[in-house]
């Protein structure tokens, strides 16, 4: 989720949400503009007017950034219904007056302080039907007493309303990801599902809290997805596809009221991003490395992908390196490493990976199995993880020793820690490629250096 935008288009159905009817999409400076010349007075004082619009563009934009149909299952972004939306007739005329106000305040809307969403901008004619938003009649006898458009608003709508100017104009009502969240996903999708389904959990006590709202999709966010598809009658598979996605989008905007004058809000902290949408030449930390721990891998069964060093600074040699999988994948090789670039360089190593257990058996290690193991995490993978843990922790006490449990807490959080500390790594508490690569590397040296092979000795005196 980002801060709202103004589409560029909008698509409306002409007719009920369930008719059988026509959609039409327009561009959206067309589409206010003919709302507004079917349900105003163009003789109306122009501050009536361009409050009312203003509460037009807010009203829509409110449709548009809570998907509210699209969610449903619909495939259009509003109707022109008045009994649930705004009136908007096909092929109309548009008054001249209020072409060119709209012209000048179409990328304008109002929220909430402390909120990011346009305001759920409910408003009535006043006369036949009245309701707890702004009356369009009643903005007129306003108008004509001298209030502003910016009054008229605030006398409806409250004095913590915040105007919106020139909001940027973007592409797409659509939010769904371009590919399925699973196990190992990581990015702003994913910490958009863990905060939805943390908040949904507040109301449905049964899908579990995600300890760490991160970005990073592990077995807790899976566990929780799977209980959220289960309670809501979907496959529960733990991954997020379109309808998951859009299930818990319209649960998350119904428990929070998004549609609703009294709405909860979304905070600006909600929606901060905290990942890069896409890597490239330049970047740095942890998800380069398992960006180039995957391309390295891969090196080995395919011949037309150049092998990598990981290090975690995505210089020349990586982007040298992606623009092979680009190739070899059938993807514009561009060096840069999008969502589609990203998904494929993801499932090949899965597919490969995947095909070596992760149970843990004494002297063997295993690949890292794609999935950031952290707080919350727990699988099989952690319980390998922690038996490596107390291996290595036999030989340097300064790693604390956990238990094998399989659940990855606050224990095996500081052990991680230690290691990474111990090793020079970043202190993340995170067991990703680097530090799975690093861990299993010392396990292995320590576990050989101290066994007999065929033909060695102890070595102690045995006496004369």
């Amino acid at each position: 989720m980002a801060l709202p935008t103004i589409p560029e288009n909008i698509t409306v159905h002409l007719g009920p949400p369930s008719a059988n009817a026509e959609n039409v999409t327009v561009p959206f400076i067309h589409y206010i503009a003919n709302v507004a010349s079917s349900e105003l007075y163009p003789t109306w004082p122009e501050a009536a007017l361009r409050a009312n619009i203003i509460a037009q563009v807010t009203f829509a934009l409110n449709r548009v950034y809570t998907e509210y149909y699209r969610s449903r299952g619909y495939d259009f972004d509003i109707t022109n219904s008045t009994a649930y939306d705004q009136a908007y007739v096909n092929g109309r005329g548009i008054f001249e007056n209020v072409r060119q106000i709209v012209g000048e305040i179409f990328t304008t809307y109002i929220r909430r302080e402390n909120s990011v969403e346009p305001l759920f901008a409910q408003f009535c004619d006043g006369i036949k039907v009245t309701c707890n938003g702004l009356s369009q009649w009643g903005s007129v006898s306003l108008a004509n007493d001298g209030l502003s458009p910016e009054d008229i608003l605030r006398y409806y709508y409250g004095n913590d309303i915040v105007f919106m100017e020139n909001t940027p104009v973007a592409g797409s009502t659509v939010s769904a990801p371009l590919f399925p969240l699973s196990l190992g996903s990581f990015g702003n999708n994913v910490r958009t599902v863990q905060l939805r389904l943390n908040r949904i959990s507040n109301n449905f006590p049964s899908i579990p809290k995600i300890v760490l709202t991160d970005g990073i999709f592990s077995t807790d966010t899976e566990a929780a997805v799977r209980r959220f598809q289960e309670v809501f009658g979907l496959t529960p598979d733990g991954i997020v596809g379109n309808a998951t996605w859009y299930a818990i989008q319209s649960l998350y905007f119904s428990v929070k009221k998004l549609t609703d004058l009294s709405s909860e809000g979304i905070r600006p902290e909600e929606i901060a991003p905290v990942l890069p949408s896409a890597l490239q030449l330049g970047d740095k930390g942890v998800e380069v490395y398992n960006l180039q721990y995957y391309i390295n891998y891969l090196s080995n069964y395919y011949n037309t992908i150049s092998s990598l060093k990981p290090d975690g600074d995505f210089g020349p040699l990586t982007k040298a390196a992606v623009e092979d999988v680009q190739r070899t994948f059938g993807l514009a090789p561009d060096g840069i490493v999008g969502p589609a670039t990203w998904y494929r360089i993801y499932n090949a190593y899965l597919g490969i990976a995947r095909t070596v257990p992760d149970t843990y058996t004494e002297g063997e290690t295993v690949p890292y199995g794609g999935v950031p193991l952290r707080l919350g995490s727990e699988s099989e993978a952690v319980r390998t993880l922690q038996e490596y843990l107390n291996y290595v922790a036999s030989y340097y006490p300064e790693i604390p020793s956990v238990s094998p449990t399989g659940y990855f807490g606050t224990q095996t959080r500081e052990a991680v820690l230690a290691f990474q500390r111990l090793e020079g790594l970043t202190q993340t508490g995170v067991a990703e490629a680097a530090t799975w690569t690093a861990l299993t590397a010392l396990y292995d040296t320590l576990y050989l250096g101290n066994r007999l092979q065929p033909g060695q000795y102890p070595g102690f005196d045995i006496g004369a």
